[in-house]
């Protein structure tokens, strides 16, 4: 193997040989901030705090959980803003189960899921939900988050997963399909990266680059396109992506999932 290579390999295995929720000497002198501490929400806006209090997250075992089939589900975002990055977490969800970290995010909104019945598709339900703007937090309601996804699933046990590469684990959900399988058993945490340098994205998955790609590349915008239409408000928000800086986010798909030894070097 070639020394090229093997760096950011032995980068990897040497980033997640420590103690969960810590960061070591090397690392903070490499400008690594720790977004959990193991035990509190600091760093995150914490949902129970909203009126009325959210229930999506909770902290578990040394881990941000995503509470499955929660009362009203939304994301849990960091307090800090970020432009070009590179985020290191661990990850396992349940099985079955489905659940992302986004990032460049250019939106967010609320979405009455009772409503889908009037709608043919959800993403039609979506568009009427951005143009309306919702503003009262309820049960039976979603904080629907326009941005990109680094997906998190049970590969074999999720329909979604089933659909192809484009929507397993390590993908940039439905806008690049990963490379190879790499997730670990379901239940066992796996190690991610998420690396953002001006349009330009790669995203790791248990040392092994699984997706690279431009968030400026008219194959971003055919693929928005193909889900949301050109004449869709989120659409014009994910080909345009107006919004340079923004938190990253947890996401609550509904299903279990816990995230610990997360952290964040900004890069210029």
């Amino acid at each position: 193997m070639c020394i090229t290579r093997l760096l950011p390999l032995l980068f990897a295995a040497a980033a997640f040989s420590q103690t969960p929720n810590t960061l070591t000497a090397d690392e903070k002198k490499a400008g690594w901030k720790l977004l959990f501490d193991g035990t509190t929400f600091k760093g995150w806006r914490d949902v129970r705090r909203g009126t009325p209090p959210g229930d999506s997250w909770t902290i578990e075992d040394g881990a941000l959980k995503a509470v499955p089939k929660p009362k009203l589900r939304e994301d849990l975002f960091t307090v800090q803003e970020y432009g070009d990055f590179e985020l290191a977490f661990e990850w396992r969800i349940a099985p079955g189960a489905n659940s992302g970290v986004k990032y460049r995010i250019q939106d967010r909104f609320l979405i009455n899921e009772k409503r889908i019945k009037e709608f043919k598709r959800f993403e039609d339900l979506a568009n009427d939900a951005i143009r309306s703007r919702a503003t009262t937090r309820a049960e039976a309601t979603q904080e629907y988050v326009v941005g990109f996804e680094y997906q998190l699933i049970d590969d074999a046990g999720h329909a979604d997963a089933r659909r192809g590469e484009y929507y397993q684990a390590g993908s940039l959900y439905d806008i690049v399909a990963r490379t190879k399988p790499m997730a670990k058993p379901v239940g066992e945490y796996n190690q991610s990266r998420i690396v953002v340098r001006g349009t330009k994205i790669e995203h790791w998955l248990n040392g092994e680059k699984v997706v690279e790609g431009d968030l400026s590349a008219e194959t971003i915008k055919a693929r928005a396109e193909r889900r949301w239409t050109r004449e869709s408000p989120v659409y014009a928000l994910l080909a345009n992506q107006p919004r340079r800086k923004s938190p990253v986010a947890l996401q609550n798909h509904g299903d279990a999932a816990w995230f610990r030894t997360i952290r964040i070097r900004p890069l210029r």
